[in-house]
């Protein structure tokens, strides 16, 4: 993994996006940055951790400090997981192959998205790390069957479902840039059925005939039922944002929900998802895992999501500014960042060890 990182290389993750964007096409770094409508919601995924205060505890030993957790049964080194994002390979050429590398070295979980421009045999057949498969629910259901098939064979970890999706939010600047995949690209886990759909309606590529004529936008819980019957794998729900959605999951015998508003990407002025987590995890009361994503961009947002309830978080755009500016390297810089970032705030708060983030350290 030889670094080509700038003399001054970035020393926290606002600063990867700043070269990031010098380095992207404007319709790029406008696809991966952008969020809905207004962008209430982008601004305030980051800006409602900035709102909360941690209460540090004094005179607690922290000459070893354990950043180490379990999710689903894994032990990962440190409560962060990379978070499914589209299209890495308009990032770097070595796109999703060089976050799967990023995660393995990092010793966490990449959770690969349904709209990677690399195939899932080979992000599995590049790396040692944990995989999860994030899966959208597609409206020819033998299609469905058989990528959950495909990944479980390939010996992905856990199948993430994005429930929060039925249709694409209304994201302006795609809009006005007309974004879509340049030739040589195409949504690797499909592309045989993509284009052959696509040349059916326009010819176009675009993201939003991809939502609108691929995926299914009447599916319920009896479709989370489906998938469990025909799936062995632990199955965690992302895009969960309301306490009785939460609760109906674990009835419906699911291993873990991600809240998450799609990185603010589907419906404008929802909460931000710190906000969201309080009640939820109360909700929930320990009977599944709890992660979150959307906003994290600190170690102290780390500890803070910790102490509200989650499990881990979940880090999407920061691995995205990583992969621009450096490939694998940056993105493992961005990890690395990130992890010693939370080592100094457990060391700071009193916290020996992660999970004793508890509801006191934080107002």
């Amino acid at each position: 993994m030889t670094s080509k990182l700038p003399l001054e290389t970035p020393i926290n993750l606002d600063e990867f996006e700043f070269l990031a964007a010098k380095i992207l096409e404007k319709q790029v770094y406008d696809y991966y940055r952008g969020g809905a409508n207004d962008e209430i919601t982008l601004k305030a995924n980051v800006s409602a951790f900035q709102a909360i205060h941690l209460y540090p505890r004094v005179l607690v030993d922290v000459d070893r400090r354990d950043l180490s957790t379990t999710i689903l049964g894994e032990k990962i080194s440190m409560p962060v997981l990379i978070a499914p994002t589209a299209f890495h390979r308009l990032a770097s050429p070595d796109g999703e192959i060089a976050t799967a590398q990023a995660a393995s070295r990092a010793g966490t979980i990449m959770v690969v998205s349904s709209l990677s421009t690399t195939t899932p045999e080979d992000i599995a057949a590049s790396t040692e790390s944990s995989l999860w498969f994030q899966l959208y629910i597609y409206k020819d259901r033998e299609l469905t069957r058989s990528i959950v098939e495909r990944v479980e064979t390939l010996g992905y970890k856990a199948l993430c479902i994005t429930v929060d999706a039925p249709l694409l939010g209304r994201r302006e600047k795609d809009v006005r840039n007309h974004f879509s995949l340049p030739a040589g690209l195409t949504i690797a886990t499909v592309g045989d059925k993509l284009t052959k759909d696509m040349d059916k309606i326009t010819g176009n590529s675009s993201l939003n005939i991809y939502f609108e004529n691929l995926l299914d936008q009447s599916v319920t819980w009896k479709d989370i039922d489906w998938i469990r019957s025909i799936c062995n794998l632990p199955i965690v729900l992302k895009g969960i944002q309301r306490s009785d959605d939460a609760r109906t999951a674990v009835d419906h015998g699911v291993n873990a929900i991600i809240i998450s508003n799609h990185g603010a990407r589907q419906l404008d002025t929802v909460p931000a998802t710190i906000d969201m987590l309080p009640p939820i995890a109360e909700a929930i009361d320990g009977a599944i895992e709890v992660l979150l994503d959307g906003g994290v961009r600190r170690g102290t947002d780390v500890i803070k999501a910790l102490a509200l309830g989650a499990n881990a978080v979940l880090l999407g755009r920061p691995i995205l500014w990583g992969l621009t500016v450096d490939g694998a390297a940056g993105a493992l810089l961005v990890l690395d960042l990130l992890m010693k970032e939370t080592d100094l705030a457990m060391a700071l708060c009193g916290l020996p060890y992660i999970s004793k983030a508890t509801r006191d350290l934080v107002s």
